[in-house]
């Protein structure tokens, strides 16, 4: 029989084969057994680090964006009135506001929709199914890419995908954070095994910037790409940071070689959170007010398959075309910045390995990533 994701049982109950160092209140796991089967599994730590309710429990609880008073938000969770209300304080510090009224309780002002396991699983395709073997869903974790890493690091990884609602350490390119609201992103990463070495992976980010173009793009988010990892949207203020790609690889240079790809969206953002990012930022509700975080998801993980299943026989040259057209500054003036080196030159796209091409005083030059950085000439 096929191995895949063809049935979801509920199940309940601890399940203790997490790496260390993971303290969480909700883990939420997708688990192939008997090759065919999958479960869908609520778990909760039991250790003193944990509160007998999370914020977690309560913003699923008011993602409805109904009112709720606080006894009985009390009574669904098993605590006092007294710890809910010390809970409802901290929801600002994750980018939600509150909304409370005499005699009705208290709401979510423009809710976020909770990551939803059978949601998730039923919106894929039936070759996604076939090829995934975990999938993992956090309430809070350091980063999804750590977590993959890890995950290969006991033997697993491959095939698997985490997601979070929120992260303590998220990263970009270059060490830079990502920020981060409860259920205002999408942190998504997918592990992959490769037999190639790592040099068969040139251009492999910016094939997922392709994809993730399409996909938005048919979402009807307008989507430019900006080289190597960026995502980005015009607004009325200029252009703006909807996400990025990291891609992390360890392995032989001859093989194999393992793959974890890391993509962070903005859905949502409130307004104390866009002012605390020094760069001008866009969310797809911005654009799309009514798009489901899950149904997105779903395509992003069958996009992602897709890719990574063809893309050791194809390399990046079957992408390069495509990525030039979504490419901000194709054609354009920009600026190269080496360290405290500034370079200026006409950027003309991307080479078959998804090196930057710039022209200079009628002179071509190639870039690689590394610690290269890109920018518009104003």
């Amino acid at each position: 029989m096929a191995r895949g994701i063809t049935d979801l049982n509920p199940v309940f109950g601890d399940y203790k084969g997490y790496p260390k160092g993971y303290p969480f209140y909700f883990r939420a796991r997708l688990l192939l057994k008997g090759g065919s089967v999958a479960m869908w599994m609520n778990t909760r730590a039991r250790n003193n680090d944990c509160n007998p309710m999370s914020i977690s429990d309560l913003i699923r609880l008011m993602s409805d964006g109904a009112f709720h008073s606080g006894e009985a938000l009390g009574k669904e969770m098993g605590v006092s009135r007294t710890a809910v209300w010390k809970q409802l304080r901290k929801l600002e510090g994750l980018g939600l506001s509150v909304e409370a009224a005499r005699g009705c309780g208290y709401r979510l002002i423009d809710p976020p929709e909770p990551l939803r396991g059978p949601d998730i699983v039923a919106g894929l395709s039936r070759s996604s199914r076939q090829s995934l073997r975990h999938l993992f869903i956090e309430d809070s974790i350091d980063s999804t890419n750590t977590f993959l890493l890890d995950r290969f690091a006991q033997g697993a990884g491959h095939g698997e995908v985490c997601l979070a609602e929120w992260q303590s350490a998220g990263r970009g390119r270059r060490g830079r954070s990502f920020y981060s609201e409860w259920g205002g992103n999408i942190h998504f990463s997918i592990g992959w095994q490769f037999e190639s070495g790592v040099g068969a992976l040139e251009g492999l980010s910016l094939a997922v910037g392709v994809i993730m173009a399409d996909l938005l793009s048919e979402q009807g988010v307008s989507i430019e790409l900006k080289w190597p990892n960026d995502l980005l949207v015009s607004t009325p203020s200029g252009t703006s940071k909807l996400g990025g790609i990291l891609i992390e690889v360890q392995g032989d240079t001859a093989g194999p070689c393992q793959v974890v790809i890391g993509v962070g969206v903005n859905v949502r953002l409130s307004d104390s959170g866009r002012t605390g990012i020094d760069q001008s930022v866009a969310a797809i509700t911005d654009l799309v007010p009514e798009i489901s975080r899950n149904a997105l998801v779903s395509a992003m993980i069958d996009q992602h398959v897709q890719l990574l299943e063809c893309f050791e026989a194809t390399g990046f040259a079957a992408w390069r075309d495509r990525w030039n057209r979504y490419h901000v500054y194709q054609n354009k003036m920009v600026q190269i910045h080496q360290g405290s080196t500034v370079s200026e030159g006409v950027a003309e796209g991307v080479d078959d390995t998804g090196n930057l091409i710039v022209r200079r005083n009628g002179e071509c030059m190639r870039f690689a990533g590394g610690e290269v950085s890109l920018r518009g000439c104003s």
